[in-house]
């Protein structure tokens, strides 16, 4: 969100209002900056930044594919995805704080390791002995296509945020934290193949999570849109994709059309930490209309 323009400015504007009013720890924006459709351009960049300051609690950003691997459709301007990649990690990750008017410091991916100092996007950060992650993981099956610059960009982008899960469950690990909390742009379960096809860019990814979840048994949650309906549900298998892994919850936020909101409630003193409460403002609806 914002999706439709310019209509949708206030729609979005009345959702900080909300979100602000309950003051929440922080907001976590799970990308889709914009729809598929329009410009990609420097100065709608510069707007979301705006918008993600007008939130008085901290705001962590978790890039989505409208905004880099769709842009080369005529409709969003035509630009290199690439280039535009490379001008969010500039505008939107060149610093160790969050947005917001109150911010927090996150460490990077590219703060922990050499290797990965591209990877501005990935961050962690500790609230009430959770581990809270964001990882670049957008729609457009991860950037894995059929071109060959694509295919170059997610293998590489795909070993960092591999490392960047694994490192993800050993420090909850050595640390006693008492789960992690995923979010990402992508919906990984969209099919069943995602998990198992070779052509499936996700597939290394729930591959990993699985394999970890199941050996650090706290709960965990993964949050993210892309398909932009409301869903709870638990689709993450076991690594034989025969059981479903009971500690792992999937939130799937609404967007697009609906610009509305979850919170999230996490309680450290309860077996099932995780609880919901969807926020619908009312003139936001499109139907019943307002």
């Amino acid at each position: 969100m914002p999706y439709r323009l310019p209509d949708d400015y206030l729609r979005y504007e009345r959702l900080i209002s909300e979100i602000n009013q309950k003051k929440p720890s922080f907001s976590i924006f799970i990308g889709d900056t914009k729809s598929g459709s329009t410009p990609c351009s420097d100065e709608y960049n510069q707007k979301v930044k705006s918008y993600f300051n007008q939130f008085i609690s901290p705001l962590i950003y978790s890039v989505g594919d409208n905004e880099w691997t769709d842009c080369h459709r005529p409709l969003a301007g035509s630009y290199d995805p690439i280039e535009r990649l490379n001008t969010l990690r500039s505008e939107f990750f060149n610093s160790q704080k969050s947005f917001g008017k109150q911010k927090i410091s996150l460490t990077r991916q590219s703060d922990t390791n050499s290797r990965y100092q591209k990877f501005v996007e990935n961050a962690y950060w500790i609230k009430n002995q959770f581990l809270f992650v964001s990882i670049h993981i957008p729609g457009s099956n991860n950037n894995f296509e059929a071109d060959e610059r694509s295919k170059a960009e997610y293998e590489e982008r795909n070993r960092a945020n591999l490392e960047w899960i694994e490192n993800a469950f050993a420090l909850a690990s050595s640390k006693g934290y008492l789960g992690i909390i995923f979010s990402y742009q992508a919906d990984m379960f969209y099919t069943a193949a995602q998990a198992i096809n070779a052509d499936s860019g996700y597939r290394d990814t729930l591959h990993s999570l699985s394999k970890n979840a199941q050996e650090f048994k706290k709960p965990i949650l993964l949050i993210h849109g892309d398909s932009h309906r409301l869903i709870l549900d638990q689709p993450l298998k076991t690594i034989n994709q025969k059981q479903i892994l009971e500690n792992v919850l999937r939130l799937q936020i609404m967007g697009a059309e609906q610009v509305q909101a979850v919170e999230i409630q996490v309680d450290p003193k309860s077996e099932q930490p995780f609880s919901f409460t969807p926020i619908l403002l009312r003139q936001n609806m499109n139907q019943p209309k307002p």
